[in-house]
């Protein structure tokens, strides 16, 4: 809404003095072409950082999808190894980068009784360790926007402050309080007030939007680990049972 004010105000200043952005540019201090740089540059990391999120939990939610299915079936048929293949193949998948590692950490206990401890809290460990590595990976960048998101309407306040530095300096240079002497403060300050609310308002929505995502992706990878336990714990019973 307060976006919305300022462009409409900037608008009807532009067609009341019959400049364009070109030339309010030009008529910008050096302080306030400062701050919409930065603003612009933090706006393109924003976005870099909100493609980048878009497509890699995509990716992890298809190849997911497609991932388990996949290993439940070699699972239920007791093929370790070939649920270890198939978790390879899917790079993106959160879930396979956690439960690879549940299965090699099962695995090597089961191979070689050289290993030290015990299978299942071995296995448990290699799970936690999973998990706390693909969530890393999921927040990356991330908290990145709930920084530009907080800070970018007060670098554009500090821009608006410039601009309102200017707008008196111009009354003081013009001796005259009229439109045209204030014009191009006003103009500078509420440029720099509109986007440093252009570029926060967005953050904040996907840095909220992704911490869901992310929150999603836990309990999934959480879940997942927790069968995975469960498997493991009835496949040992199995065997301790055939070995007597």
């Amino acid at each position: 809404m307060f976006a919305h004010v300022h462009f409409a105000f900037l608008y009807l200043l532009q067609e009341s003095v019959g400049w364009d952005l070109p030339h309010l540019w030009s008529q910008m201090g050096t302080l306030a072409k400062a701050v919409v740089i930065l603003m612009f540059i933090m706006s393109a990391y924003s976005i870099g950082v909100m493609i980048d999120r878009l497509m890699a939990y995509s990716g992890a939610r298809k190849q997911s999808r497609q991932f388990a299915p996949a290993v439940a079936g070699a699972l239920r048929e007791g093929k370790l190894e070939e649920a270890i293949k198939i978790a390879d193949r899917y790079k993106k998948s959160h879930l396979a980068k956690v439960v690879v590692a549940g299965l090699q950490e099962f695995q090597a206990h089961q191979i070689s009784s050289e290993i030290p401890g015990e299978e299942i809290e071995a296995s448990k460990r290699a799970l936690d360790r999973a998990q706390a590595i693909v969530h890393a990976e999921l927040k990356r960048g991330v908290s990145g926007l709930a920084t530009i998101g907080s800070t970018a309407p007060f670098v554009g306040l500090f821009g608006t402050v410039a601009g309102i530095i200017n707008a008196f300096r111009g009354i003081s240079t013009e001796k005259s309080t009229g439109l045209g002497a204030v014009a191009g403060g006003i103009s500078e300050a509420l440029v720099t007030t509109a986007i440093g609310l252009f570029v926060a308002i967005p953050a904040v929505w996907m840095y909220n939007y992704f911490t869901n995502k992310i929150e999603a992706f836990d309990v999934e990878m959480s879940n997942s680990s927790s069968e995975l336990i469960d498997y493991f714990l009835k496949r040992s019973q199995r065997g301790a049972a055939a070995r007597k």
